[in-house]
């Protein structure tokens, strides 16, 4: 089972590029994050054609997040971090073929100190709660997303720069994420490869793809239950590549041999 995760940056304009992905990569499960769509507008109707059913939870411009699933049903969807009021789309859950999923955008951030960090780490903090909760509940889960947090100085090109003080590497943010981990989530990424220079985004900017300035802060988290069934982790750069790109490239988990 090959699950996913795409910060797609407007689905309205990525759709087809999403099309050609789900066709060329054949995944059973997408987290989609930055879907920047109403609800009334998402286009389950034509992700149907191509054989993946749709949840989503999303608002007009900003954030939106989604799970779609191959030939599978969708059941016990939460949208949302239960009880912690939030205008902003950025959470949604569901369990598919036994496994719950959790699809976070997590906060940017803007910068180390800012409110916007703050609210950060308050909404990390909630989330915490929320996986703890989740994890007592279903102990085969796998919780991904756009973090907006390069893990360590492995998954930044250039650690001079992305340094403790610096949005997306701060030791606040990591400090989060590992608390996270701690719960009993594993990188899946980390599970197969310590190779360093692997990146899951590039701003548009000063060709940062092509000399691969980048960061990796799209991961997949699998759960203490699910770990042994890993087999293979990776990002898929080909989407990059393509005319009009989001910024992120896919982040994907192989789950293998699950009873």
């Amino acid at each position: 089972m090959k699950i996913a995760s795409w910060n797609v940056n407007s689905l309205n304009m990525r759709l087809p590029h999403l099309e050609q992905w789900l066709r060329e990569a054949h995944p059973d499960i997408v987290g989609l994050q930055e879907t920047k769509l109403e609800d009334a507008r998402f286009p389950d109707a034509v992700l149907a054609g191509y054989g993946y059913r749709s949840v989503f939870h999303g608002q007009k411009t900003y954030n939106g997040v989604a799970i779609l699933a191959r030939e599978r049903q969708i059941e016990d969807v939460q949208c949302g971090i239960p009880g912690f009021e939030d205008a902003q789309a950025r959470a949604i859950a569901a369990t598919v073929a036994g496994v719950r999923i959790v699809n976070l955008y997590v906060v940017n951030g803007q910068a180390v100190g800012s409110e916007k960090y703050d609210y950060k780490l308050r909404w990390l903090d909630a989330v915490h709660g929320w996986l703890a909760d989740e994890l007592k509940a279903h102990p085969r889960l796998l919780a991904m997303g756009d973090f907006n947090i390069a893990p360590d100085d492995r998954d930044v090109h250039d650690p001079n720069v992305w340094h403790d003080d610096h949005i997306l590497s701060s030791s606040g943010e990591r400090a989060a994420l590992r608390r996270l981990l701690a719960l009993g989530l594993h990188d899946a990424f980390r599970l197969r490869s310590d190779e360093a220079g692997v990146f899951s985004w590039w701003d548009y900017r000063q060709g940062a793809f092509r000399r691969n300035h980048g960061l990796r802060i799209d991961l997949t988290l699998v759960s203490d239950a699910l770990k042994p069934y890993v087999r293979d982790a990776g990002i898929d750069r080909t989407p990059r590549t393509w005319e009009r790109p989001s910024d992120h490239a896919p982040a994907w988990v192989e789950l293998a041999g699950l009873p």
